[in-house]
């Protein structure tokens, strides 16, 4: 607790200020027909600079938005990850939303792409030049995703930017994922700002394909059967 002490001529007036931080806000929302206040509630988080735990068609992500360098820069503090070293994802909501951000981008990788998306899919592909302005790091390739679940997408359909993100591990060598959003509230409610509860998740994260090269390669199985 602070005090400060102002005096005039009849009497010393007395500020008190409580130097506590607000735990984060935990909004539970549906997760086939969100409701649209809630939506606009979490969206406006974003747009401050607030960091967001959110559900996908894997498991929960933790993001914030692309376009906000402050966010990215305390999304790396909390993920305990070098600037420099910066390896997530973007959140995109439909495939004209990638462009901006990959180069190159040929017609039979365009439709690998269609035929799997949305879905539990990570597509590794050449970053443009936009990428480097917007992290300053020099990246070369960018993991996408556009998840097969309404509230990630109707949040970077409206917010108008990707969101950077990373997957919710679980430091237990036996559960990698956490699925239980109240669990996830604990553990991050002192690290975020918003978590959106939209149920409890899968424990299986996305399929990673690499088409940065001649032919795909998938870098991880998860949840997705990708179809070539």
């Amino acid at each position: 607790m602070l005090y400060r002490i102002l005096t005039n001529a009849q009497m010393p007036v007395v500020f008190c200020y409580f130097a506590t931080e607000m735990p984060a806000e935990l909004l539970k929302i549906h997760p086939i027909n969100p409701e649209g206040r809630k939506i606009a509630r979490a969206i406006q988080v974003l747009r401050d600079g607030g960091i967001i735990v959110y559900p996908t068609d894997t498991i929960y992500g933790i993001g914030c938005d692309l376009m906000n360098r402050k966010a990215v820069e305390r999304l790396c503090k909390i993920l305990d990850i070098k600037p420099q070293k910066l390896d997530l994802s973007f959140i995109c909501h439909d495939l004209s939303h990638i462009s901006h951000y990959v180069k190159n981008l040929d017609t039979p990788s365009f439709k690998l792409l269609k035929k799997n998306l949305p879905g539990a899919f990570t597509f590794l592909l050449e970053a443009s030049s936009k990428v480097p302005k917007i992290l300053d790091v020099n990246k070369k390739t960018v993991g996408i995703r556009i998840p097969d679940h309404t509230i990630p997408t109707l949040l970077v359909e409206q917010l108008g930017n990707p969101l950077i993100t990373s997957s919710i591990k679980n430091d237990d060598e036996i559960r990698e994922y956490t699925t239980e959003p109240e669990e996830i509230y604990e553990d991050f409610k002192n690290k975020v700002d918003l978590v959106i509860d939209g149920g409890v998740s899968g424990n299986i994260p996305s399929t990673v394909v690499d088409l940065t090269q001649h032919e795909p390669i998938i870098i991880r199985q998860g949840l997705g059967n990708f179809s070539g």
